[in-house]
């Protein structure tokens, strides 16, 4: 990447007068430079730069629904650590923040707090005022909730939502994130609602987007269709029943085992594998189904498994996704019995036709499946068709992620997106594309990558974008009312984009009168809303102004990043790969950084649902905003992380040290401030410092261009500290020298205080994106401008000044001094002690090292006469010393 020019508000080089302060302190830093930081419009975005100029981030929105924990901040701390280097790179930063306000959780806190529950079929009331206003955290039982329009509903939930986002990004703020505050948006607002209904009505025109009568994964507590990206398997205790069917031809029983018998009644079939010996003289012949007297086929299909139960299982529309594929493979009949309620259906099915089964279907009818199957157990024991007694087992359940029951399989009409996961008809190919889209993307980690592919390319059907809820986007569809009352699905009527957004439940079709919906020749409004994720794949067209701002959206799009969670890969991830390959042939982004989780004590991932998480704020406070950015930033991308206070303690250790070493660096010059200039270093251990500075800066360049944020960070950190340890210990008598000014001073002082200025300046840079309150103190001390707009340090000029001097010169005399102290300590005097002779023998491959810096080993060692030698040893060993008498 080459290096684009930044745009400082002058230039950051500049010294300015000395502003150390005599104390310094982290306290309040986080308040003070948020505030400059918005004053000076420091992460504004210029967008008169060019597409090559720009990074663009498509960051994530979070959901707004009660809190962020600390999860939260382990991962938008990755992404700010790759914002702050792309803007130092001299890239202008497309960095907005979106808050994802629809869905289920906003829509049950809106319900609790305002005491009214979503009637689309009622008109909108603009002076509507809600019945109750929360108050003492108590909430309103559903029988007392008053039924409002689903556009009032909305708007109360906009207007609760919007204290949430304000306590959102107060935290961020708190955090440090280098957002452009100007750039934000809500996934239910005018301008998402539109986006997300204009790409529906295009992907309809393209024939991308379908409806279809089929059965479909159903939560009855949510009452609400599942996409296959929702689910969650789980373990679900329950029996297997075996159960006789009998041979129509009289010749005996054939066993299942089930762990539903209340599905009898919706057999269609008995389905074995093909090459299972056991049942293949079966194979064309006819069973009875018990109870109910139902005659149904057996079959083959090779998804039956033989070593399952007892190797042939009844088929029933629908027990599960493998009956779902058995019905369309083997294109059986539907004989569903289970409702959108989770009941059984109350009218006796047509196919049982024998009074006997009737009458036994009757006594079931209107039950749960829970008080079905014991119902039908019963009977199937007094039939004498259960062969001994239910087996206790744990089965795995489908569940939506969100539910707490066992989801069912029902038949309705819904809205589909295709993604692949039915490689047929006006989708052929799809798959394959989609799985070629994952091979331009550049994942970080690399291994994230299986992840994707592996979920297209198990794939099972198409996206099911509808949802049978209220607060969301609504689908921009109104239908035909025939002559006769019934409405006409396959002829929607479709909005012209210009009157987007549109609520089908209260705005009428061009053409019509309110008057005429819902009665015969008038129409009806479509009442399901599209799912969370078909507004959020397309936050980079709605962060980039997509046919809103073709400017913005030119400058920006492709984005260059996507930050996300490795647990939302086959969600959102994928959802955002499908509407960009649909709408614009393209990949959305260039790059998608994957974070790990963050594990409890316990090694678990911390999750509300688990109820182990921390909320953040506390450890801001408490430890610093930097201190915490430290321990994220400790973790790789894609690496699960424990949540760990100590590596918090450490962080703010290094804050601490960055103010004290920066102060005391800072101090050798007076009060015109050092000159970081290259020119004037001189001396062999200050070369040799900036040699292994420049070092680090190609390291950890290399690293962040690797998006290996946390490699930068070692590296840099390790210097950081010998930095201290050593190179100031050595230098500071010589950087002291004789002259307060550059102008009194020697030229050996002179090249320690620009050694330490270009160090200084350096290493500032280079922890800024992690430690960016810390170094834009001290930078305020000596530069103008902000730190976070100086251009990120190459190692050209580091190198120039280090005119080739070997970099272990700085370890060896380290270790040398080390050596020294080791003989002051151990006699337990004052390190200002002065040891009058000491032999000090070295390595071999260190005497020379040492011989180039021996006047500041010396000096900083306070000692007379020292005398070196190479000797057979590991490390720098004082073998003769005679301290001063005091």
């Amino acid at each position: 990447m080459s290096d684009l020019q930044p745009r400082p508000a002058s230039d950051p080089t500049t010294p300015a007068p000395s502003r150390v302060p005599d104390k310094v302190s982290l306290d309040g830093l986080e308040e003070r430079w948020d505030a400059a930081w918005t004053e000076q419009g420091t992460y504004a975005f210029d967008r008169t730069r060019s597409r090559d100029q720009v990074y663009s981030i498509d960051t994530p929105p979070p959901t707004v629904s009660g809190s962020l924990h600390v999860g939260h901040v382990f991962s938008y701390t990755h992404t700010d650590l790759v914002a702050r280097y792309q803007r130092m790179r001299g890239r202008e930063v497309f960095y907005p923040m979106g808050w994802d306000d629809n869905g289920l959780p906003t829509e049950r806190r809106v319900q609790n707090y305002y005491g009214v529950r979503c009637d689309p079929t009622l008109p909108y009331d603009p002076d509507l005022v809600p019945p109750h206003e929360g108050g003492e955290g108590k909430s309103v039982k559903a029988a007392d909730q008053v039924p409002i329009s689903r556009r009032n509903f909305v708007e109360l939930c906009e207007r609760l939502t919007v204290e949430d986002e304000r306590q959102f990004e107060a935290l961020w703020r708190r955090l440090g994130l280098s957002v452009d505050w100007s750039h934000h948006y809500q996934t239910i607002d005018a301008r998402s609602r539109t986006v997300a209904q204009k790409a529906f009505l295009r992907n309809l025109a393209r024939g991308e987007a379908y409806q279809a009568q089929a059965p479909g994964l159903w939560d009855v507590t949510f009452q609400t269709a599942v996409a296959q990206a929702e689910l969650e398997a789980r373990e679900y205790p329950g029996h297997f029943h075996r159960v006789a069917f009998h041979r129509t031809d009289g010749s005996g029983p054939v066993h299942i085992e089930t762990t539903r018998p209340e599905l009898i009644p919706a057999v269609v079939a008995l389905i074995a594998h093909p090459d299972d010996e056991r049942y293949q003289h079966l194979f064309g012949t006819t069973v009875r189904a018990p109870l109910f007297d139902v005659e149904v086929p057996v079959l083959a299909h090779p998804a039956a498994e033989p070593d399952k139960g007892a190797g042939i299982a009844m088929c029933c529309t629908f027990g599960d996704l493998t009956d779902v594929q058995w019905w369309r493979e083997l294109q059986l009949p539907t004989r569903s019995v289970v409702g959108r309620d989770g009941r059984l259906l109350r009218e006796t099915p047509e196919w049982i036709t024998t009074e006997g089964g009737r009458a036994r279907y009757e006594e079931m009818a209107g039950k749960t499946t829970f008080s079905g199957r014991a119902s039908v157990v019963e009977a199937l024991q007094a039939s004498g068709d259960l062969d001994g007694e239910p087996t206790p087992t744990k089965r795995m359940a489908n569940f939506f992620e969100k539910g707490d029951k066992p989801l069912e399989i029902v038949t309705s009409r819904q809205w589909y997106i295709r993604n692949g996961g039915r490689d047929e008809g006006a989708g052929q190919g799809l798959r394959e594309q989609l799985l070629g889209r994952g091979t331009e993307l550049q994942f970080h980690p690399e291994f994230m990558r299986v992840r994707y592919e592996n979920w297209v390319g198990g794939l099972n059907g198409d996206w099911l974008i509808s949802r049978q809820r209220f607060f969301g986007v609504s689908i921009p569809l109104w239908y035909p009312v025939t002559a006769d009352g019934e409405v006409d699905h396959d002829h929607p009527i479709v909005p012209d984009e210009s009157l987007l957004p549109v609520d089908p439940s209260s705005d009428v079709p061009p053409g019509y009168t309110a008057a005429q919906r819902g009665v015969p020749g008038g129409f009806v409004g479509e009442a399901d809303v599209m799912d969370t994720w078909a507004t959020s794949s397309l936050t980079p067209q709605i962060a980039g102004g997509w046919e809103h701002d073709p400017d913005l959206f030119e400058r920006v799009f492709p984005m260059d990043l996507r930050p996300q969670g490795q647990d939302i890969i086959r969600t959102w991830l994928f959802s955002t790969v499908v509407r960009a390959h649909l709408e614009h042939d393209s990949l959305p982004w260039r790059h998608a950084a994957i974070s790990g989780w963050i594990l409890d004590p316990d090694r678990k991932k911390m999750s509300k649902s688990k109820g182990n998480v921390v909320t953040p704020m506390g450890l801001l406070e408490k430890h610093g905003s930097d201190a915490v950015r430290y321990w994220a930033a400790s973790a790789r991308l894609g690496t699960d992380a424990a949540f760990e206070v100590g590596q918090m303690k450490i962080g703010r250790r290094l804050a601490i040290k960055v103010l004290n070493a920066s102060k005391f660096a800072l101090g050798f010059a007076g009060d015109a401030g050092p000159a970081a200039d290259p020119a004037l270093v001189t001396e062999t251990l200050d070369r040799a410092m900036l040699a292994g500075l420049a070092e680090v800066v190609e390291k950890a360049t290399a690293a962040y261009e690797a998006y290996d944020h946390t490699r930068a960070l070692e590296v840099t950190e390790t210097f950081f500290w010998t930095f201290c340890d050593d190179y100031l210990e050595l230098v500071k008598d010589r950087a002291y020298g004789s002259g307060a000014t550059e102008a009194d001073a020697s030229a050996p002082t002179v090249s320690a205080r620009a050694a330490l200025a270009l160090a200084l300046d350096t290493l500032l840079r280079l922890l800024a994106p992690v430690l960016p309150f810390a170094t834009e103190e001290v930078w305020s001390w000596w530069k103008e401008g902000s730190v976070h707009r100086a251009g990120w340090p190459t190692a050209a000029p580091l190198r120039d000044a280090a005119q080739g001097a070997d970099p272990a010169v700085l370890g060896a005399a380290g270790g040398a001094l080390a050596a020294l102290r080791k003989v002051k300590s151990e006699a337990k005097v004052s390190m200002r002690t002065t040891i009058v002779r000491a032999v000090l023998d070295l390595p071999a491959g260190q005497l020379e090292l040492v011989r180039a810096a021996v006047v500041d080993v010396t000096a900083a060692g306070r000692v007379t006469d020292l005398q070196l030698h190479g000797a057979d040893v590991e490390q720098a060993t004082v073998t003769e010393s005679e301290l001063e008498q005091v």
